[in-house]
């Protein structure tokens, strides 16, 4: 039995259409906050199950009964160290033999403040003694291309990452990695650092934004406490302002940045370029 935690968000559901692939369906647990938008899942006859990383009491019954287990990263920056180690500890009671974890890349040693709560989370899987693997995931494509509208209506993308690149892959390319680890054999132990096969600065991403679109759009590099300022000014909460301009600093630094090709040979096929994900993000506008 595979059980996936945070099923309910994007990549966990992505997961789980991958596993439904080759895995029976009756093997495979979707544990999620928001049993609500599983319900889509319903009719494939895999099994659906409450789990709240803040609430003790559901975790162990949303994981029993597995044999490996995916710990999807908790989207609260600020607590996600405390609610994996809860899953830690579940899963230790529960006597599940493997654990795949969703972390960041270069998580230790990346200076993004994002990567703290990821180190800690790698240090009690250790600690813990239950096998383990690491997916440390790059940045998503969506990040930026799930934000196309707001950037079109105001002709710019906003960042203090200067020309620090960017190795893009789409969500569905880090799903599919994860299906992979979690249905292969000998996975314990490994760590793969991911990230898609080409990257590019955001001065870049504007002008395939701009060629795709027909519209004027920029790029504007600010200084990090000038791009917090705006970011909170806009109205996001003051960690996420934080995070945000942090991590486009660590990106002018190269910590964002991997031409490993790791993700690509894990997959058995090129990642997702980030011209197909503003192709697919447009259409939806």
């Amino acid at each position: 039995m595979i059980v996936i935690t945070g099923a309910s968000g994007h990549l966990g559901h992505l997961v789980i259409k991958e596993l439904l692939k080759t895995e029976d369906p009756k093997s495979i647990i979707a544990a999620g906050r928001d049993v609500a938008k599983l319900n889509d899942l319903s009719s494939t006859g895999i099994q659906i199950r409450h789990i709240d990383y803040n609430k003790p009491e559901t975790i162990g019954p949303a994981i029993q009964g597995a044999d490996k287990m995916l710990l999807i990263s908790a989207s609260t920056v600020g607590t996600r160290a405390v609610e994996h180690k809860r899953v830690i500890d579940a899963a230790k009671s529960a006597g599940i033999p493997f654990i795949v974890y969703t972390s960041l890349l270069y998580a230790d040693t990346s200076p993004l403040s994002l990567a703290e709560e990821h180190r800690q989370t790698e240090a009690d899987l250790k600690a813990s003694g239950i096998p383990y693997s690491v997916l440390r995931n790059g940045w998503y494509s969506e990040n930026y291309t799930e934000n196309l509208a707001p950037a079109l209506q105001h002709g710019a993308v906003l960042g203090c990452a200067n020309d620090g690149k960017y190795s893009f892959a789409a969500r569905a390319d880090y799903a599919k990695a994860a299906a992979k680890v979690l249905t292969s054999e000998n996975q314990a132990g490994k760590v793969y650092e991911l990230a898609g096969d080409t990257a590019h600065s955001l001065y870049e991403y504007v002008v395939e934004v701009a060629k795709q679109s027909g519209k004027s759009i920029k790029y504007s590099n600010m200084l990090e406490e000038t791009y917090y300022e705006t970011l909170k000014s806009a109205g996001l909460p003051d960690s996420v302002a934080k995070m945000l301009s942090n991590s486009d600093t660590g990106a002018s630094k190269g910590a964002l940045f991997n031409n490993s090709g790791t993700l690509s040979k894990l997959i058995g096929q090129p990642t997702t370029p980030i011209s197909e994900s503003i192709k697919e993000a447009l259409a939806k506008l």
